[in-house]
């Protein structure tokens, strides 16, 4: 017995010693890895580096700051001030946060700071991108990608874009059960990027692979920069390289069978760009080019519609005031087609005693090329004539043979609400100008533009963007060393601007012009970055959210299917934890002449 308790007492004594040293070799290596990024701060300058911690060696806080989403960087913002250290995916990172900040930052490129992506993101985007490009090649570059994104490439890419998100719309208003508005909306955005933009001619099961394959790539984007089996960059890196085969091979397509100098979309500017000269095209270019589109359109875009739809959720008010608006711009729905009589969801409405139309299946009247007013379904028919039917929407074409009548917007009848199987009937309003583009009529729409805009200060798609130190500068009383990582914070700015009342509440009356709080401020306000790397596809991102909140409002209803609205997730963007699961239906024709009562006595 007594060589017994010798040997648990031995046991003990070993196992109490052994965490005692891993202890104090974690705490040792911790102060060590401390002091080594402590040693590179600039001997020149008398400032101490900001506050802050950086986690443990290699790791950093980058577990911490995945787990922990926004708190992470709001916890250490309020015990460090502004401007704190820390390190982030194998780099020491210094956070900013404040309008003055960012305002150094941001017209700093080029002369203190230059972008600077995470490692991770360098090596799946590659080295020709807009994004990873410095100097006279990124002037080159925005250039090419203006003209890509420019007024008048969204005049052409409208009706496609608005047929798009009707379609999405309508089958979200059709389907049994609750959907995922994060997942609906990341096929919405990438229809548009790879159909629209691109002008690829994909397959539905082309489509859903490629998708499949492009979300991979974006999962991994922030990811540690290990380049081992399993790891996310490995993964990213595999998603990357499909894609890159797959791009070539619809790039060698379209060169072999289009006109060299037509430039109907996206993907033709870009070809005809790297012509220019008489230079030899650069397919690795082209395919890095395109792929950036993809991502530039993609995931931000979905996650600022998956807000929109949230937060329009949240305050039915402003659902009312945009019924309001539209109405009063001509832009409510009377009179539109039948859908599928087997779903649950239709709402079968009745005019003058004719079953005449169900809700869903039409945008509001907008302006023809010609300058007259026109249905959806018309402009859609004059666009897809003149186009490759392979382009189409679907496979199946919406807009060809028998499909045409289950699927299609209908013709169009200004006088009365006949009763025809399938049509759309849709009187003409006729105090409406005749002399405005589409663009420039959803630019009319002032409390529309004040909910985007909102919605964008609330929740911003991405947290931030990267810089790199050219040379050490001083922000917040604090030196900023040569060569170390800087990420501007957008989200925090936007919560701590004191320019904004109330600014954790929803409220687009705060971008009206009454108050415009936005303009107190230029670098208050800043979802799309700012300086010469603000975000160059803004408009689309804008055009994208006007159209979808205006084709929700007049045609849609939903509600949430869960008990509880969720948490949100920040990394690689803003979204809801469970992707927002929502329950659409169509709007009843009480719903309709409600809103247009209201928009009369408005």
């Amino acid at each position: 017995m007594f060589l017994l308790e010798i040997s648990y007492t031995s046991f003990f004594e070993a196992t109490l010693t052994s965490v005692l040293s891993l202890v104090l070799l974690l705490a040792a290596s911790h102060q060590l890895w401390s002091l080594r990024w402590h040693s590179t701060r600039d001997r020149g300058s008398t400032l101490p580096l900001p506050k802050g911690s950086m986690g443990w060696p290699f790791f950093g806080e980058t577990l911490h700051w995945l787990v922990q989403g926004s708190s992470f960087h709001s916890s250490r913002r309020e015990k460090y001030g502004n401007v704190f250290k820390t390190h982030l995916l194998g780099k020491p990172v210094i956070r900013v946060t404040g309008a003055e900040n960012i305002r150094k930052i941001l017209l700093g490129e080029h002369s203190l700071v230059s972008t600077q992506w995470p490692q991770s993101t360098q090596m799946i985007l590659g080295s020709n991108t807009l994004s990873n490009s410095i100097g006279e090649l990124h002037r080159q570059k925005r250039k090419v990608m203006s003209k890509v994104l420019s007024s008048a490439a969204l005049e052409c890419y409208f009706p496609r874009i608005q047929e798009a998100v009707r379609w999405e719309v309508r089958g979200w208003c059709r389907g049994v059960g609750p959907v995922s508005m994060f997942a609906c909306a990341k096929a919405l955005t990438f229809r548009i990027a790879s159909r629209i933009l691109l002008g690829l001619s994909l397959t539905d099961s082309q489509f859903h692979e490629l998708a499949r394959t492009f979300e991979q790539l974006v999962e991994n984007l922030f990811s540690l920069p290990l380049d081992i089996p399993f790891s996310g960059l490995r993964k990213g890196i595999k998603a990357r390289d499909t894609l890159h085969q797959y791009m070539e091979e619809a790039i060698k397509e379209k060169l072999t069978r289009r006109d060299p100098d037509a430039c109907e979309d996206a993907l033709d500017y870009l070809i005809n760009s790297g012509k220019e000269g008489g230079k030899e095209i650069n397919m690795q270019e082209l395919k890095e080019s395109a792929i950036e589109l993809l991502f530039a359109a993609f995931l931000t875009t979905a996650s600022a519609s998956t807000s929109l739809v949230l937060l329009l959720l949240k305050h039915p008010s402003a659902i009312l005031k945009m019924r309001q608006e539209l109405a009063s711009h001509g832009f409510s729905k009377q009179c539109q087609c039948l859908p599928d009589m087997e779903n649950p969801n239709n709402n079968i409405l009745q005019d003058n005693g004719h079953r005449c139309l169900t809700a869903g299946c039409q945008l509001p009247l907008l302006m023809g090329t010609e300058g007259h007013l026109k249905t959806q379904g018309e402009q859609t028919e004059q666009l897809t004539d003149k186009t490759d039917p392979q382009n189409s929407l679907s496979s199946k074409n919406p807009l060809k043979g028998k499909n045409r009548i289950q699927e299609a917007p209908c013709s169009h009848d200004k006088s009365t609400c006949t009763p025809v199987p399938g049509k759309l009937q849709s009187p003409v309003s006729e105090g409406t100008s005749q002399q405005n583009s589409n663009l420039e009529k959803i630019k009319s729409l002032h409390y529309l533009e004040c909910v985007v805009k909102e919605v964008l200060r609330l929740l911003p798609p991405v947290s931030g963007g990267y810089r790199t130190a050219l040379q050490t500068f001083e922000l917040d009383g604090y030196q900023i060393p040569k060569g170390w990582s800087v990420m501007y914070s957008i989200r925090d700015t936007h919560e701590t601007a004191a320019v904004y009342q109330n600014a954790e509440m929803f409220d687009p009356e705060r971008f009206s012009s009454e108050r415009d709080e936005g303009k107190l401020g230029k670098f208050n306000y800043i979802p799309f970055g700012g300086g010469v790397r603000s975000c160059i596809g803004k408009e689309l991102a804008k055009v994208i959210l006007k159209i979808l909140a205006m084709e929700l409002v007049t045609t849609a209803k939903w509600e949430l299917a869960t008990p509880s609205f969720p948490k949100m997730q920040t990394v690689p963007v803003v979204h809801p934890v469970d992707g927002l699961q929502l329950s659409f239906s169509f709007l009843s024709s009480s719903d309709r002449d409600r809103a247009a009562r209201n928009g009369s006595l408005a």
